[in-house]
């Protein structure tokens, strides 16, 4: 990334705790994939923020909570939203980020006390952008009811604390099986789906294995959409029962700085 900010790269990964589909550890793999796609900022679901029990378990489990180990050197500013406590620790969701973090907060948006979820709010301060870019990083409810509510949370959040002319990403696991999310956010707050923009339809990411459930998104508000792709196959259908997402986004004229310029050129990969 140039220190103009051309483009930014953004990534969006439900990590399952760090295990696989299978229930075997896959941290590290985790981190030496993340390194290697090497997005600007990437927004984590499921991570384990403590867990006793694995740190006992596993040999080769990290000292550090998973959103610290992940970031390690590449990832200089790190939030993270606890969600899930239980008895050996908990989980939640996490943004990390190249650029400072100038602020973050976390909401809480359970709708049902069996199923906790937050929603983790980051404000970065990315060079050649005039205002902080507004990070959302969402886990929604499996039931449509729960989501819904959960929708009208987002949408609540987003007309109260952003200002409508900055710079906005939502992005996470929205379990969004009817595909509510682009009539009651899309439509309200004027976001953009990437993969809607790209291929016409959210893209397909669950199971890893055989992603066939279109349930992760990236909604993007101030920016052009260059490109949008789903990363399939090994190493990333070992890591975790979700396959990550990414994408490239260009600042519209209005959000750049005087130093502001074209992008490069990204090859997307559409959803099928």
């Amino acid at each position: 990334m140039l220190p103009n900010m051309n483009s930014l790269h953004i990534a969006s990964y439900n990590i399952h705790k760090g295990f696989s589909v299978f229930n075997r550890l896959r941290v590290h793999e985790l981190r030496a994939g993340l390194e290697g796609l090497a997005p600007d900022v990437v927004f984590l679901q499921e991570v384990q923020g403590l867990h006793q029990g694995h740190a006992v378990r596993h040999r080769n489990w990290p000292v550090q909570p998973q959103h610290e180990f992940l970031a390690g050197a590449t990832w200089r500013d790190h939030a993270y939203g606890r969600n899930v406590v239980y008895e050996q620790g908990h989980h939640g969701n996490a943004i990390l980020s190249r650029y400072p973090i100038v602020r973050s907060d976390n909401h809480d948006i359970t709708t049902y006390s069996f199923e906790k979820r937050g929603m983790l709010h980051c404000e970065i301060a990315v060079p050649g952008l005039k205002q902080p870019l507004h990070c959302l990083c969402v886990h929604l409810s499996l039931a449509g009811r729960g989501r819904r509510r959960q929708f009208e949370m987002l949408t609540e959040r987003v007309a109260e604390a952003i200002p409508a002319d900055a710079p906005l990403i939502i992005a996470g696991d929205f379990n969004d099986w009817s595909n509510q999310a682009d009539r009651l956010l899309a439509d309200r707050l004027a976001l953009t789906e990437v993969f809607q923009n790209r291929a016409g339809r959210p893209a397909r990411s669950f199971p890893s294995g055989l992603p066939l459930l279109r349930l992760d998104r990236i909604y993007a508000r101030g920016f052009h959409i260059e490109g949008a792709q789903v990363l399939h196959g090994r190493p990333w259908s070992r890591i975790s029962d979700h396959s990550p997402i990414s994408a490239r986004l260009v600042p519209s004229d209005a959000d750049k700085t005087m130093n502001g310029s074209s992008t490069p050129s990204f090859n997307p990969r559409s959803p099928q």
